[in-house]
């Protein structure tokens, strides 16, 4: 009770009530009403900013905080550069055990959690350095988070699954396996990693039917680079997922993360061609800013990432943005909070209106959840949507108070609660 909403007066105050995990209605406040903030089954937010909760779309829950953990601490970045950071990743999963696996995952969710996040889609890498050690603890720590957070498990096959000595066989063997398993929500592959195209190609056709059989959402790591005489291998991967007819035989989501050789479009024909290359598959992009302008530049210094502001409003593609890695060789900057990329997207995109602090803001929460299948709580706070929400700003009697999305966008900052399904997953007055 109390709060103030999204795309409303911000001087009015408002109640939401909440019925089983839904809202149930939202009203002005009474200011005369009884003082009812003793009642465990009301919250007091004390003028404080209510918006749907947050979710990353993607991130890396095995190889987080690899930097910090002392167990890796003689892995040092030198250069900065993808194949150094191929080759420090590896050299820490070869070494990677339950114990630091769920001491990391359980960091990081635990810290998404208080920045906000109700819901997420858990990248864990299947290989012959970790065989099912990183998928057994994502499956562990999701059934430890169940009732605070949405753990989207996504087995994936990081390394190729048709190229190096034995053809990429473990791999398929390990992905097969995983699949079959009912709390692994989605599979997922990096195409861009085998050695030639018709192994790309062979890739994408495995791995989607693998999705297929078992009734999975598809998470592609796509077009990771800025060379701009290759054609995006997007478009042999969207005839594909055509000719499998994802569309009637599954309609689960399909999401492609980093797609940074888009960012070398220079025409509007170029965008109209990929949009109907999709045509009437339920494609999402996600934009992994943190990791691209950190991973992706040019000999003479360009870097790109994907702009989901242009790709949404100019465009009319289906787009988010997420953090990917957190303490990694891939991301060694930057925290588990979404709302953290969103504001560095703003000048990363030059994005400073109010309209585009509130579709930034869908970016890391209403767009991050559609990315990867799941329902929406938009920013309107209506009857009926899920009550999954985070409440910002701590309590301030002074202009500095909360009272816009752009201010959030602008600067988040601390003291924030957090609710899934109608229940506080935060402690109060944080």
């Amino acid at each position: 009770m109390g709060v103030r909403l999204p795309r409303r007066d911000p001087s009015s105050l408002w109640d939401v009530s909440i019925r089983e995990g839904k809202i149930q209605a939202v009203e002005p406040h009474d200011y005369d009403s009884p003082d009812l903030s003793t009642i465990p089954s009301v919250l007091d937010a004390s003028d404080r900013f209510l918006a749907p909760s947050l979710c990353h779309a993607h991130i890396h829950l095995d190889k987080c905080f690899i930097l910090q953990d002392p167990k890796f601490s003689d892995l040092e970045i030198i250069k900065g550069d993808f194949n150094e950071a191929m080759s420090l990743t590896g050299q820490a999963k070869k070494r990677f055990e339950e114990d630091d696996l769920l001491r990391r995952g359980r960091r990081l969710i635990e810290e998404s959690i208080q920045a906000g996040v109700t819901h997420m889609r858990a990248f864990v890498e299947l290989d012959g350095d970790v065989m099912t050690k990183c998928l057994d603890a994502g499956l562990k720590l999701k059934k430890e988070f169940q009732d605070r957070c949405e753990i989207q498990i996504c087995a994936f096959a990081q390394y190729a699954i048709f190229s190096g000595p034995d053809g990429g066989e473990l791999v398929r063997d390990l992905m097969r396996e995983a699949a079959k398993l009912d709390d692994v929500d989605v599979v997922g592959s990096t195409p861009y990693v085998e050695q030639d195209i018709v192994k790309m190609k062979m890739n994408v056709r495995w791995i989607s039917s693998l999705a297929l059989n078992h009734g999975k959402h598809l998470d592609f790591h796509m077009d990771y680079h800025l060379d701009e005489t290759k054609r995006p291998f997007m478009f042999d991967a969207l005839r594909i997922l055509h000719e499998r007819n994802w569309r009637h035989r599954n309609g689960k989501a399909i999401t492609m993360g980093h797609c940074t050789r888009l960012t070398c479009f220079k025409q509007k024909e170029q965008w109209k061609e990929l949009g109907d290359a999709i045509g009437t598959l339920p494609v999402h992009f996600v934009g992994l800013p943190t990791s691209d302008l950190f991973m992706m530049r040019t000999s003479s210094g360009v870097r790109g990432t994907l702009n989901v502001l242009e790709m949404i409003e100019w465009h009319l593609l289906n787009a988010s943005i997420a953090i990917n890695n957190v303490g990694n060789a891939f991301t060694p900057h930057g925290s588990c909070d979404p709302l953290s990329i969103a504001s560095m997207c703003v000048g990363v995109y030059q994005a400073g209106t109010k309209k585009d602090a509130e579709l930034l803001y869908d970016c890391v929460s209403s767009r991050a959840k559609s990315a990867i299948g799941l329902p929406q709580t938009s920013l309107n706070i209506l009857p009926g949507e899920p009550a999954n929400f985070v409440i910002l700003g701590k309590h301030d009697d002074s202009w500095r108070t909360k009272k816009s999305i752009a201010e959030i966008v602008y600067d988040g900052g601390g003291g924030r609660m957090t609710i899934k399904d109608g229940r506080l997953t935060t402690p109060r007055g944080r």
